[in-house]
């Protein structure tokens, strides 16, 4: 058995569905939904409520069928309330 985890739905780099596939580049400042989720973001790193790295995690545990569907500040609002939930910052029907 391996110690390498299977590639998460992020992960996109091995699938064979990715290869020789030019990088997009979105060179485009952020919208003002964009802004306002990275200000949430600086907000909660400031006040110790999360850190970059469970973004990034929470952002990899996004479900596949989930993940896709989302925007890139979509995936990091995502994860943020998930995060806030998990930690009890915020009960999870205020977010419905």
């Amino acid at each position: 058995m391996s110690d390498v985890p299977a590639p998460a739905i992020h992960d996109l780099g091995g699938a064979s569905r990715y290869r020789c596939s030019p990088v997009e580049r979105d060179e485009a400042p952020p919208d003002d939904f964009g802004k306002r989720v990275d200000a949430i973001r600086q907000i909660l790193a400031q006040k110790g409520f999360m850190t970059v790295d469970e973004l990034r995690r929470g952002i990899e545990s996004i479900p596949e069928a989930e993940y896709f569907t989302l925007t890139y500040y979509e995936r990091w609002l995502t994860s943020i309330s998930n995060l806030m939930v998990e930690k009890g910052v915020i009960p999870a029907e205020e977010l419905r």
